[in-house]
């Protein structure tokens, strides 16, 4: 494990100097910081503290080696901020009628169906060009949250200079309680003062998901708070007396984390019935999707012209256009000049999620063009993500890297990072997964004081 070691020495003074003067210091340390952050036994002990689930962490370890990352990642101040500038240009957008009538009208029908609530753990992901934060996509049903959180808790200052960036785990267990109090908010924006009881946490064979362990963690916060909670197949649902049952018990709320947003696929119905006749809760729904996840959006909201007919302030169309990379729908119009700049450019599937299916403009072969241009895609603009430098197996290597920002109702709750090497995220790289964000003071250490990595790397 390496370990932030103090050691006097005029050659690293002078890099130190340098490198606060050419560079903001959470890139300095991204790239040259390689040390541990995770307290691997205070992470086993958060995720095994239920006795259901007892044996948590070892089960992550065995079937899910690269869920979470040893190391955390870096950000400056502006950056966080300029992040949640561009959220909140975004939510300025979505609040508009004439958005929303432009948007829902290519929607599923289900999506003009407005319950009330806002939707549970939007994200917000970001890559970190040159030019500043660019928001390359968003998500209504973002995973990773609780995960997240537990790590949190287990970072340990592995140095002086760290401990004022690792949050006390008093600070990170009261996202516990922020959590518990969102899904409160949606059930009381469409079930008013009445009394919340039941939650079932729903996907389709939710114990092969790879967030499963994800869902133990939820089951065991609504419990925690007093709710009655069970993690469900939409097959065990079924729809009497103007309720929602899962087997003997009904269920007032369901934290929806299928991927089939719109409710479409048969095996789904009850589940769609239920929630058309508002016989629960579902947060996030297929309303949230439509108006904030669908990859068509970004087309609208990178898009000048249309933006100014919608009559957005200046300021908020100038956050957009340079905080999110140009986004156009493939069609067969502009398939010759797409193939054509092709290289940098990045297809999404308009429905996608989690990378799938998704392609890097210079991988792409002719066969698989001839599928992006017959299908429903989105053509965005590359933006290389930044880098995170790390030691794997005794062997320096440098993992890509993008921030979420788990956000509700416009606010920003918590922001995580997601390190991987390919195409896209996937939690197969070693050395990878979820890892911490930590923002480092500007200031620096005080004069004459230095902190180097155990592998000699000047962090600070």
């Amino acid at each position: 494990m390496n370990r932030f070691i103090t050691k006097p020495s005029a050659v690293n003074a002078a890099a130190v100097r340098s490198a606060a003067g050419s560079e903001d210091l959470a890139t300095a340390l991204n790239r040259d910081c390689l040390c541990v952050t995770v307290n691997r036994d205070a992470l086993r002990r958060d995720l095994d503290a239920d006795g259901a689930d007892a044996d948590l962490y070892r089960e992550i370890l065995a079937t899910r080696p690269n869920l979470f990352s040893a190391t955390a990642v870096f950000v400056t101040p502006q950056q966080v901020e300029r992040m949640r500038e561009i959220i909140r240009a975004v939510e300025t957008v979505v609040a508009l009628p004439a958005y929303r009538e432009a948007l829902l009208a290519k929607a599923p029908e289900i999506a003009r169906f407005d319950p009330g609530p806002r939707g549970v753990f939007m994200g917000y992901d970001f890559h970190l060009g040159p030019a500043g934060p660019q928001l390359i996509e968003i998500n209504t049903n973002a995973g990773g949250a609780l995960l997240n959180v537990a790590l949190q808790r287990a970072q340990s200052a592995c140095c002086e200079t760290m401990k004022p960036l690792i949050p006390a785990p008093a600070r990170a267990g009261a996202l516990d309680d922020i959590f518990h109090q969102t899904f409160l908010r949606e059930w009381r924006q469409q079930r008013g003062e009445q009394a919340l009881t039941s939650i079932a946490i729903v996907d389709d064979a939710p114990r092969e998901q790879y967030l499963y362990p994800e869902f133990l963690l939820f089951e065991r916060l609504f419990r925690r708070h007093g709710l009655k909670a069970v993690i469900a197949d939409p097959a065990e649902l079924a729809a009497r007396d103007g309720k929602l049952w899962h087997e003997n018990k009904p269920i007032d709320l369901v934290y929806n984390r299928l991927t089939d947003f719109a409710l479409e696929e048969p095996r789904h119905a009850v589940l769609r019935e239920a929630y058309l006749k508002s016989s629960v809760v579902l947060t996030p729904h297929p309303r949230a999707h439509a108006l904030y996840a669908d990859k068509r959006n970004l087309v609208a909201l990178t898009d000048d012209a249309r933006l100014r007919a919608w009559q957005i302030p200046e300021p908020v169309i100038h956050t957009l256009l340079t905080g999110i990379p140009r986004t156009i729908a493939v069609d067969a119009a502009h398939a010759p000049e797409l193939w054509e700049r092709r290289r940098k450019l990045f297809f999404k599937p308009t429905a996608g999620y989690g990378g799938r299916a998704a392609y890097r403009g210079d991988k792409l072969t002719r066969r698989v063009w001839d599928e992006v241009v017959s299908g429903r895609y989105v053509a965005q603009e590359q933006i290389a993500p930044s880098q995170r430098r790390l030691r794997q197996n005794g062997t320096e290597t440098a993992l890509k890297l993008d921030i979420r920002n788990y956000g509700y109702d416009g606010e920003v709750q918590l922001l995580a990072a997601r390190l991987y090497q390919g195409q896209t995220t996937n939690f197969r790289t070693p050395g990878g997964g979820f890892a911490p964000v930590f923002c480092p003071s500007p200031k620096g250490n005080p004069p004459g004081s230095e902190i180097v990595c155990g592998a000699g790397k000047v962090c600070k």
